[in-house]
């Protein structure tokens, strides 16, 4: 059967590791976090040097990690063989290897922990190998995570390692640097170690201290400035985004407002529910639904689609399909477009 992350994650912490996990997909956050917590915790340290083996597909081939495979642990319980960028074993499409993992796979041994980690590439689900590591293995297809799904992710993450995060500090790190999880969990990694998790909740003053991201100047405020309708502050905001384009860069501005006036579109649609309702409707905090009805009671429902015109349009300006002045020159009539 399939697994998810989050049940592989709380087997291992329990001391139960399987004879193969077979990991697959196209978000690496959670094949390296499984690998790396087998590779840290199914030995003891003693036992690694003669029965722990990591490869790397390009430099052995499927053949050869099976062989490896059969054979038995010294002086352990079990072995632990892990197989890294798996997606390179040059034997992975050949029909008799797929055959000898096939035949492996109906009866892993039982003294060995194998790991095969492929990332962007999957087996062929049409294949009998598939549906016998779906059967007989710790299966995991890891997709990647909805973009309205990275915040509720982050706070759990947060959480696991025993902090607290403020909702405001969430959006800050999410829209500055999106849905790539290695990212965001190694700039938290390294802002969690200069501080104790017991007496720590993590703040945007902390998010743009460690991490590099204006507090005042960032995309998140912009938006903010501009559902307020605070013309000097958004003003203030394009000054310091023009004058540092590649913190900034003019194309995720745009995706990030059409975003934004996209679900105060939906916001105009669906505004007389209530804001749990609407939360979900968006996609976003409960906690922000208030700033987004004060921005619909700013921006009429006409307005909303005009804007939204404005939005298209730039954003093919910064793609080089349309004709356009220069990133900055462009921003500032953007910005002028929508708060006018």
């Amino acid at each position: 059967m399939a697994f998810t992350a989050d049940s592989i994650m709380t087997e291992m912490k329990a001391g139960k590791f399987s004879p193969l996990y077979f990991l697959q997909g196209d978000e690496p956050f959670f094949i390296d976090q499984i690998t790396a917590y087998i590779e840290k915790n199914a030995l003891t340290d003693a036992e690694k040097s003669f029965n722990q083996t990591v490869l790397y597909g390009k430099d052995t081939t499927l053949t050869q990690v099976l062989e490896s495979a059969r054979r038995f642990p010294m002086m352990a319980m079990r072995q632990v063989i892990i197989v890294k960028e798996g997606q390179d074993l040059p034997d992975l499409g050949r029909k008799a290897s797929l055959d000898i993992l096939n035949k492996y796979a109906e009866n892993p041994v039982p003294s060995t922990v194998l790991v095969i980690a492929l990332k962007n590439k999957k087996l062929d689900g049409r294949t009998p190998v598939k549906k016998t590591i779906e059967k007989n293995a710790v299966f995991l297809d890891a997709k990647k995570m909805y973009d309205n799904k990275i915040p509720a992710w982050v706070k759990q993450y947060c959480r696991s390692e025993g902090y607290k995060i403020k909702d405001r500090a969430v959006n800050l790190i999410t829209e500055y640097i999106g849905n790539d999880l290695v990212r965001i969990t190694n700039e938290l990694e390294k802002l969690m170690l200069n501080y104790n998790k017991e007496a720590t909740e993590i703040t945007e003053a902390l998010i743009a201290k460690h991490i590099g991201i204006s507090r005042e100047y960032n995309v998140f405020e912009l938006q903010n400035a501009l559902g307020t309708k605070d013309i000097l502050k958004a003003n203030r905001i394009v000054m310091y985004f023009n004058d540092n384009p590649k913190s900034n860069p003019f194309v995720v501005v745009v995706g990030t407002l059409y975003a934004y006036f996209s679900k105060l579109l939906m916001l105009h649609e669906n505004f007389s529910k209530g804001d749990q309702e609407l939360a979900k409707i968006l996609s976003v905090n409960p906690y922000f639904i208030k700033d987004y009805r004060l921005a619909v009671n700013n921006f009429s429902y006409t307005k909303v689609l005009q804007i939204i015109e404005h939005l298209q349009e730039a954003d093919l300006k910064a793609k080089g399909i349309r004709a356009s002045l220069s990133d900055d020159e462009n921003l500032k009539e953007l910005v002028f477009k929508i708060l006018h």
